[in-house]
């Protein structure tokens, strides 16, 4: 019968985790998302590649293929992140801030609701506008693009339910999918000079005027 010992050493050798180089391995994937969010909202979809990140973020650009193995699955989770802000793999349905639109009184949930889409529209507009800009050319792009509307459209549907405390018809869920779209944002915001505050107020009115207090 063989000893503990040996059938311990059939096992192989153990995989030794270092925190610190996981720690690192973290703040590195973190930088190069910040890097291409840079980038791919500043100079679009076609001028920025992989080497393009990879010198913005100040790593070899074998490094940013370690962590994402395509420009495009690099992209989508820019996007990703800049939906609910940050790299945990925490969905926004899910997130505290999501919940506070179900809390409260109605004045309460909709203020939560207003400060919720501005602050999402803020960090994916740039994306918005890149999605917009590369899908008449490229069918990947096109594709991604379609996928973030309909993730827009069930991210607002899930928000007016809590906010209502039912769910909303084909007709108000699609009326708020397009009033409160990045692509609004950017009318108001980007090219007609409204300040953060303004918009947010009017999202606030928008959503009080559209959505049935009972």
């Amino acid at each position: 019968m063989p000893s503990v010992s040996a059938r311990s050493s059939d096992a192989g050798p153990r995989r030794y985790r270092s925190p610190r180089r996981e720690l690192q391995a973290e703040q590195t994937r973190t930088e190069i998302i910040a890097a291409a969010t840079r980038l791919f909202t500043a100079n679009g979809w076609a001028a920025t590649g992989m080497r393009d990140v990879a010198r913005e973020a100040g790593v070899a650009t074998e490094t940013v293929y370690a962590h994402f193995s395509s420009k495009t699955g690099l992209f989508q989770r820019a996007m990703d992140v800049a939906v609910v802000g940050d790299d945990a793999p925490v969905a926004l349905a899910e997130r505290a801030e999501f919940a506070a639109l179900g809390q409260g009184s109605r004045a309460d949930r909709i203020a939560a609701a207003a400060l919720l889409l501005t602050e999402v529209n803020q960090r994916t507009s740039g994306f918005a506008k890149v999605l917009r800009e590369a899908a008449p050319t490229d069918q990947v792009i096109a594709e991604m693009l379609r996928a973030a509307r309909e993730r827009i459209r069930l991210d607002v549907a899930a928000g007016a339910a809590a906010v209502m405390g039912r769910k909303p018809s084909r007709l108000e869920r699609d009326g708020l999918w397009a009033l409160l779209s990045p692509e609004v944002y950017v009318l108001l915001v980007e090219e007609s000079g409204w300040s953060i505050r303004q918009y947010r107020t009017w999202v606030a009115q928008m959503l009080e005027r559209e959505i049935p207090s009972s």
